[in-house]
């Protein structure tokens, strides 16, 4: 880049288009948004018959393309101010340049050479003539000591301060060659195909094209505000308050999964962050299972002394042990996929309140991590997060006649409702642990919940805290836990993660605390959840009452063997009329109803044991 393309770049030009893709993107999400919670709501919900669903389909893959054109907006405004920012360093530098030369008496002339004045150095009798030096940009310890040398002898005093000068402004302008020379590809490399047709492989290449912009706008994103080091959830939403829509915007396009992950965020933030992240991991998952090789015959026949015997063929055993097990991993990520898509399809289904995705991560604490809320829990005045336990995982995380943990909270959800109908209300089901895959052994051991009550107390503080930044106010929240979760329940409301910035000592973990079908939650008593005893419930069913409690006294799940049914432990006792272990969540039960009245603080509609 030579002088006059440096003198004249106007970086906020650049910062303008930047805005104008981001706004973009902007009007991509909203219209993505009225889609999936308005137009294809009303036409699920007013229209039937083949012509209805195939608009249905329609409007699915219009979504996806405004979900993509929102994607790549934000990646584009992103690499647009990772650019002019480059730029604009080597043009300060060279500005800074260019008015000391001035300041010296010296004249940049128009190929960023330097001319100096005549001079006289000290004790010399004759005055030096004026001349003109050529910059070179880099340097070495060998230039620099002979340029030092030639600056020594030479006999005008102004030789040295324009050789600076020039040197300078060779540096900048290589250094906004280099920026040019960089960044040039990768903005050409962030267009879409020509197609109306967004396929796994445009998503492969927005993931290619975000790790591109971050490694070429390393220096722009550095300078960009982290998130603070070890912060509290509050710590995050004061950092993430305080960023300017470019800043947020960057983060986005370029750290999604880590944003996604950060409690106290806004939730439509993490939802947008873990959306973009579950589309990419999607199309990753699509494009590796699509290259494994069909399996080979499976078997053949040999003939033995006793006649023909069926066996392997050399084919498939080679194949099997090349590719079996990742087909089968790859296939339990899918499944799980097609099944937290299905809830998004669902919004407006029964109206079923609009779904927010805040945490993802298909293969985390090995069972996969999947936080989804029903309903925005920032404006809701009552939440509730539900904690599965044993067996849970992300590849049957909606499976089973009750669509599983995902359907559980969706009952809850609609429950509630009716419990208060001029309330609105958010229920997520939190699963961001590894559950205990075995009844026996795994789920006797306190260290699961050990390891994930820390992780459930920050997320509880983080909703916290984007409720208090979004609404003004804290909300009414109430944490259930079933089977195994209310261990992890327990652990969580007992964990202490230290002082939370200005607002005192660590704050109770909800205002109410629901334990469903409880081994125990390594608590004597109900007071010992910090949340005072009155507000601490349980229920548990036939099946509960002689496997459960048995399980919790063999294995300790309390210090002194007590489940939360017990009326030693001091909480209140609801009824239950579930049979089994998961039947505490059946439609017009009474179990379903009494969590629904503790969710929406009706505790006199509460029916106890």
């Amino acid at each position: 880049m030579d002088l006059a393309t440096l003198k004249a770049f106007k970086p906020s030009e650049y910062e303008e288009a930047a805005d104008g893709y981001r706004a973009t993107g902007d009007m991509a999400s909203e219209a993505k948004d009225a889609i999936d919670n308005r137009i294809g709501v009303g036409l699920r919900n007013e229209v039937k018959g083949d012509a209805a669903e195939a608009a249905a389909e329609q409007l699915k893959k219009l979504s996806k393309n405004f979900h993509y054109v929102q994607t790549e907006c934000g990646l584009v405004s992103t690499a647009l101010n990772g650019f002019a920012f480059d730029i604009a360093v080597a043009k300060r530098k060279l500005e800074a340049a260019m008015e000391d030369a001035r300041a010296d008496g010296c004249t940049v002339n128009a190929n960023g050479s330097v001319s100096y004045p005549a001079g006289q150095k000290p004790g010399e009798e004759k005055t030096a003539d004026g001349g003109t030096v050529t910059g070179s940009a880099g340097g070495s310890p060998t230039s620099d000591a002979l340029e030092r040398q030639a600056v020594n002898i030479h006999p005008n005093p102004h030789y040295g301060k324009a050789l600076e000068y020039a040197n300078r402004i060779a540096d900048a302008l290589e250094e906004a060659t280099d920026a040019d020379t960089k960044w040039a590809p990768k903005l050409r490399a962030l267009k879409a195909d020509d197609d109306l047709e967004v396929s796994h492989r445009d998503w492969a290449d927005v993931k290619s094209d975000t790790g591109g912009v971050r490694e070429v706008g390393k220096s722009y994103f550095d300078s960009l505000p982290e998130p603070p080091k070890d912060g509290t959830p509050r710590d995050n939403a004061a950092w993430w308050k305080g960023l300017s829509a470019e800043e947020q915007a960057a983060h986005l396009a370029l750290n999604a999964a880590a944003v996604g992950a950060l409690d106290g965020l806004p939730a439509e933030t993490r939802d947008e962050a873990n959306r973009k992240v579950f589309a990419e991991k999607r199309s990753e998952f699509e494009l590796a299972l699509k290259a494994i090789p069909a399996a080979p015959p499976k078997y053949t026949y040999v003939t033995t002394a006793r006649g023909p015997a069926r066996v392997y063929t050399d084919e498939y055993v080679e194949w099997n042990d090349k590719y079996s097990d990742r087909k089968m991993e790859l296939e339990g990520y899918l499944k799980g996929m097609d099944q937290i898509q299905d809830r998004f399809d669902r919004t407006g289904v029964r109206g079923l309140p609009e779904a927010y995705l805040l945490g993802y991560d298909p293969v985390g604490h090995s069972d996969g991590k999947i936080i989804l809320a029903n309903g925005n829990p920032d404006t809701a005045d009552h939440t509730a997060v539900y904690v599965p336990g044993t067996k849970a995982n992300i590849e049957k995380i909606a499976e089973g006649a009750d669509l599983g943990d995902l359907g559980r909270s969706e009952m809850l959800w609609a429950e509630s409702g009716k419990m208060a109908p001029d309330k609105s209300f958010s229920t997520i089901t939190w699963l961001d642990y590894d559950a205990p895959d075995k009844v026996a052994g795994e789920a006797t051991r306190g260290s699961y919940a050990e390891d994930a009550g820390p992780t459930l107390r920050s997320f509880m503080e983080g909703n916290s805290a984007a409720h208090e930044t979004s609404s003004g106010s804290p909300g009414h929240t109430t944490l259930i836990g079933h089977s195994y979760g209310t261990t992890v329940v327990g652990v969580a409301a007992q964990s202490d993660i230290g002082p939370v910035g200005d607002f005192g000592p660590t704050p109770r973990i909800a205002d109410d605390v629901i334990a469903v079908g409880s081994p125990g939650m390594q608590a004597d008593h109900a007071a010992d959840l910090g949340i005072g005893a009155k507000n601490v419930w349980a229920m548990g069913g036939p099946y509960d009452d002689q496997i459960v409690r048995q399980g919790g006294r063999l294995v300790g799940l309390g210090d002194n063997l007590t489940i939360p049914t017990d009326e030693r432990f001091g909480g209140n006792i609801m009824k239950s009329d579930s049979g089994d272990h998961g039947g505490f969540w059946d439609p017009e039960s009474i179990s379903l109803r009494n969590q629904a009245a503790v969710i929406a603080g009706k505790y006199e509609r509460v029916q106890h044991d």
